[in-house]
């Protein structure tokens, strides 16, 4: 039934007026990027391998790759689901908590701890603050009116990017132009992860969530979420107050969520950035967990103050930023050119990580790092604009935690056959090579599944033209240059309501 218009200008969320309002959503917004550019502040975070390998605590080379960093990847793949489910069940605030203690705990491990079972349960307390990442970016959007999503969204990823490069290059002028030593400057992480710790104790808790916590839809100026358009016509028609909800409503509203989630599924854009978010994020991160190791193997220096990890950490996190900025400004026809594109960034990750297993030059090794790290990075907005524009806000969240997960489960499984003592254990350099492979396999697929799409296309598509090149489109939107209008099904509704991009 079509609401009036008093009904729908309800719904539509306003900008903040002028004001008291105003300046209390500034003050909401500088509040919680102080926050996440703080709880970035672990300028020892770079130099945890060479501590480890070093004096301080004196580990083996085979112990750190075999033994110890392996548990991180394990850990993560068991508290991934958990920590999902809390966040949005206690709302947001006390994962947050448990972020800044498990912070706190992995350091105490750090400074205090003397085995290799010291170090595995800091792998496991590291694994709980990256699962509980999504509280602080779920957090911020449960305080503010939609209006202000996209603006937050980027106060707040500049803030945590800020907060990495800060963190990076005081970590580098600490050790380099200070002469501290390692131990000092862990302590120094743990007084900053302190400081953090307390300032979450201020923090609002909001009152509602995605899932569990849902409240009243119209809230803070909010209009009703796709769980709440689901259920509208699921109303009892006796007994109960009126428009009252029947009691497997959640259950009803699931299913919902996995048949529009099946039809999406269909997209073939969709499919084809949720398999790249899968089977390339596990490799990415694989070298981001290893590539400290390497780096100590190739410039096995004792002099600290020719370690240089946080400089090319602070080169990379600048880089990426740069280069998820410029996503946003590519104007391609995503539907016939995006495999290609991910062929070749995959092809050129290929190499940069074949020079990082070939070279004995610690700068070449760093700058194969940096663009290894900035070529991904340039893909992951894309990718988070074509899968999340064609999806409701719930569906968007559950797409991206299926894809995170198989993602951290495609990850463990490779730790487990090439880096853990209980399969192969490989040292270092010998996982880069595999890690090249496993890249190079990667973009053999994607150049085959490009021919084909240009072949269908050539075969099919000439007496269809695709538009001029223009700002990045949704996969429903893209699929409907080349087959033509599609039935109303309710997935095409919700594809055409316009997105910030990622």
């Amino acid at each position: 039934m079509a609401l009036s218009g008093p009904e729908v200008e309800k719904q539509v969320p306003a900008e903040p007026r002028p004001g008291r309002k105003l300046q209390s959503w500034w003050s909401l917004a500088f509040c919680l990027c102080f926050y996440g550019f703080m709880s970035q502040m672990r300028p020892g975070e770079s130099f945890i391998t060479p501590y480890l390998l070093g004096p301080d605590k004196n580990f083996t080379q085979k112990q750190v790759t075999n033994e110890i960093t392996p548990v991180l990847s394990y850990s993560y793949l068991a508290v991934l689901v958990p920590v999902f489910l809390l966040t949005d069940y206690l709302r947001y605030k006390p994962v947050l908590l448990l972020q800044g203690l498990s912070y706190v705990s992995v350091w105490l491990l750090l400074l205090f701890g003397s085995s290799v079972l010291h170090m595995q349960f800091m792998e496991f307390f590291f694994s709980i603050t990256m699962a509980a990442r999504i509280a602080y970016s779920s957090y911020i959007f449960s305080l503010v009116p939609p209006a202000c999503y996209q603006r937050m969204a980027g106060y707040s990823r500049a803030s945590v990017l800020l907060g990495v490069f800060t963190s990076s290059v005081l970590g580098q002028l600490l050790v380099t132009v200070g002469r501290i030593p390692f131990s000092t400057l862990n302590y120094i992480s743990l007084a900053f992860l302190a400081f953090s710790l307390v300032l979450t104790l201020f923090l609002k808790r909001p009152k509602r969530s995605l899932f569990f916590n849902r409240g009243a839809p119209a809230c803070a100026g909010a209009s009703p979420s796709e769980l709440d358009r689901m259920n509208l016509g699921q109303v009892q028609p006796t007994g109960g107050k009126p428009g009252q909800l029947p009691a497997s409503w959640r259950d009803s509203a699931l299913a919902h969520m996995l048949r529009e989630l099946g039809h999406t599924a269909r997209l073939p854009q969709l499919r084809l950035w949720s398999l790249w978010w899968v089977f390339n994020s596990a490799g990415y991160y694989l070298i981001v967990y290893y590539v400290h190791i390497l780096w100590n193997v190739v410039n096995p220096t004792t002099d600290t103050t020719r370690v240089y990890n946080g400089g090319a950490d602070a080169a990379s996190t600048l880089l990426g930023a740069i280069t998820s900025f410029a996503a946003g400004f590519v104007k391609i026809r995503w539907a016939l050119w995006a495999k290609l594109i991910i062929a070749v960034v995959t092809v050129l990750q290929a190499g940069l990580i074949f020079l990082m297993y070939k070279t004995s030059n610690i700068w070449l090794c760093y700058s194969a790092f940096v663009l290894f790290r900035g070529s991904h990075q340039l893909l992951v907005p894309i990718a988070t604009f074509q899968i999340a524009s064609s999806l409701s806000q719930e569906l968007r969240a559950l797409v991206f935690g299926v894809n995170t997960f198989l993602a951290t489960v495609l990850k463990t499984i490779i730790t487990l056959v090439v880096s853990d003592k209980r399969g192969l254990g490989l040292p270092v350099h010998s996982q880069f090579l595999i890690y090249f492979v496993y890249f190079l396999v990667l973009f053999v697929a994607y150049v085959l599944a490009a021919l084909l799409s240009g072949l269908r296309h050539f075969r099919q598509g000439r007496h269809q033209p695709l538009p001029p090149a223009q700002e990045p489109m949704s996969p429903v939107q893209e699929q409907a240059v080349q087959d033509g209008p599609a039935p109303e099904d309710g997935v095409w509704a919700v594809g055409e309501q316009p997105e910030a991009k990622a």
